[in-house]
């Protein structure tokens, strides 16, 4: 038998949306440390949202590439359990903030064609998890949650040396094709469950873990 999808869903900012994504089974919740994103939390609102999430519910930060004091402030005042590296974070500053933190990293990789795959084995060497994501088109200001997908047959017969998340342009209508097309175990959405740019709907939430799931 196989194991149930695990599902991330990012970007939250409001106590509803974080009880919706715990209620409809999501193994992650990520938090946005970056400022130009839309759904950008203060460390004293991600602290209150992550102390209602029950144990067992990793608390994922999200960053971009954050320096030392802004990481320091961040694990100091919010309870997270993994750090999201989202940035162009080397492979050297990978390994630094896991020695420094002491906590789990997930390092995304931006792909849109085959000449990206190697940063797949570069990363996997340092990091803990590896989040696969479209990458950003030339014009965006954010590294990602821009609804974009890329081509999924990139990466339907790669060798993983670590335990990786897909996300871009993951909705609750083609969640399952993407899980049956790529063999993801894990999944990651955060616009793909939004009314307007950094607005969570709890319909939408639930729609897309019950998705996941199901095609697991």
């Amino acid at each position: 038998m196989t194991s149930p999808v695990r599902v991330k869903i990012c970007g939250l900012t409001e106590a509803a949306h974080v009880a919706a994504a715990v209620a409809g089974g999501a193994a992650y919740v990520g938090f946005v440390f970056f400022a130009k994103s839309p759904r950008n939390l203060s460390l004293p609102a991600a602290r209150a949202l992550a102390l209602d999430v029950p144990p067992g519910v990793a608390k994922v930060a999200l960053t971009v590439d954050a320096d030392d004091a802004t990481l320091d402030a961040l694990c100091a005042g919010v309870p997270v359990d993994l750090l999201q590296l989202h940035g162009s974070e080397t492979p050297a500053r990978v390994s630094e903030v896991r020695a420094r933190y002491g906590l789990p990293v997930i390092k995304a990789i931006g792909i849109a064609s085959a000449d990206d795959l190697p940063l797949i084995e570069t990363y996997g060497a340092v990091a803990d998890q590896l989040l696969v994501d479209a990458k950003p088109p030339g014009d965006a200001t954010r590294p990602g949650g821009n609804a974009e997908a890329f081509d999924w047959s990139l990466i339907a017969d790669v060798d993983w040396p670590r335990p990786w998340l897909l996300a871009g342009g993951l909705t609750p209508r083609n969640v399952a094709l993407a899980i049956a097309r790529t063999g993801a175990r894990q999944v990651d959405v955060s616009s793909g469950v939004e009314s307007a740019p950094g607005v969570k709907d709890s319909a939408r939430i639930r729609a897309f873990l019950a998705a996941a799931h199901k095609a697991g």
